[in-house]
C-alpha cells in the first residue's frame, strides 16, 4: 500500500545525526534508486512507528488481562460480536 503524506503545510521538521556507516548505506541506496534519502528515513521511521506502536499496545493489553483489568475472549465469541454489529 502506498504511503501518502500530509501536504507541506501539515509538516514538521527534525535534524538527525546518523553513524557515518548509515548514512552512507543511505547515501548509496538513494543514488542506486533515483529516490532522496528523506524518502527512506520517511518511510523506514513510518514503518518502525506503526511496529512499535503494536508492540506497546499489546504489551499493555497483556499487562490489563494478567492484572484481572481486562479479560481474553475465545476466537468464536469475538467472531460473534463482531458479526452481530
Amino acid at each position: 500500500m502506498k504511503k501518502t503524506y500530509p501536504s507541506w503545510e501539515n509538516r514538521k521538521t527534525i535534524t538527525v545525526s546518523l553513524p557515518v556507516e548509515d548514512f552512507e548505506r543511505l547515501d548509496k541506496l538513494a543514488k542506486h534508486t533515483g529516490r532522496s534519502k528523506n524518502f527512506y528515513i520517511k518511510e523506514a521511521l513510518s514503518k518502525y512507528l506503526d511496529e512499535v506502536e503494536d508492540i506497546y499496545f499489546l504489551e499493555r493489553s497483556i499487562e490489563l488481562v494478567r492484572t484481572g483489568q481486562d479479560e481474553l475472549i475465545d476466537l468464536e465469541e469475538a467472531e460473534e460480536e463482531l458479526c452481530s454489529e
